[in-house]
């Protein structure tokens, strides 16, 4: 049994190294921080600014505090390509390799760079608040349920981070990642209630959304929050919280033990 405590204490230690290693990588190249930022930022001044005015929103309310929740949840998506493309450059320079040479715990890599995605979607968080606010955004039901909000945006990111972790790991070089998260991340955030409330699209397409796992945590946060855009008389839209929770836990149900054992048939 101390052998065990042991081994694990030496995975979380390992776990926090490598957390501290991609963090230092971010901090020697903030421009991928700006890049990342830049996209949400763009949505929230163009849909927002400028076709705000022409949208509108199911039940009433202001468009931009029905846009900004899904910009909290696309920001999380496309942190994707940022887990995918760290991955993919270590295991084409060969890092992976000298990791596993080394007397260090297997699950540590992936822990560090979960443990790193969910440091940066903090960060990322906070300043997609603070933009929010500046907009017009508020919270109207307390800070319990902001909290919660920010507990469903941290657990679809770490659903995410495992699925980029994968992706990372089959990818052939870091350029074909850009060219795969690309077309998957896309139609996830257009096909979703992101920019338009899914009873405003044609009846199959908004079962679509109803269901997409982008819609299910942006319409959990509205409804926590108590912002415009609630509505629906589908199981979907009256289910939001479970499948905020349910859709991330399935993903890393799926993805999670995929990364270890691709991490593990490296070089076989």
């Amino acid at each position: 049994m101390t052998g065990v405590r042991a081994e694990r204490g030496g995975a979380l230690a390992d776990g926090w190294v490598m957390t501290g290693r991609y963090l230092r990588h971010v901090v020697r190249a903030p421009e991928e921080i700006v890049i990342y930022f830049s996209l949400p930022i763009m949505f929230v001044l163009v849909f927002g600014y400028v076709f705000g005015s022409g949208m509108s929103v199911p039940g009433g309310g202001g468009y931009r505090e029905f846009l900004i929740p899904g910009v909290f949840v696309m920001t999380m998506l496309y942190g994707i390509g940022a887990t995918a493309t760290a991955i993919a450059v270590d295991t084409g320079r060969g890092v992976l390799d000298r990791f596993r040479s080394m007397p260090m715990a297997r699950s540590a890599l992936i822990t560090g760079r979960v443990l790193a995605d969910l440091s940066r979607a903090l960060l990322e968080t906070a300043v997609l608040l603070a933009c929010g606010l500046l907009v017009g955004w508020r919270w109207h039901h307390g800070a319990g349920p902001l909290l919660a909000s920010i507990g469903l945006l941290l657990l679809l990111r770490l659903a995410l981070s495992c699925a980029g972790v994968a992706l990372g790991l089959v990818a052939p070089n870091p350029d074909t990642v850009s060219m795969i998260v690309f077309p998957l991340a896309f139609p996830l955030s257009a096909v979703s209630n992101v920019f338009v409330a899914p009873e405003m699209m044609p009846g199959w397409l908004g079962t679509v959304s109803e269901w997409n796992p982008i819609s299910a945590t942006t319409a959990a946060i509205r409804e926590l929050n108590g912002n415009p855009g609630l509505g629906g008389e589908t199981w979907a839209a009256d289910h939001s919280l479970l499948l905020a929770v349910a859709w991330p836990v399935a993903l890393i149900a799926v993805f999670g033990p995929l990364s270890v054992r691709l991490y593990r048939r490296l070089g076989r």
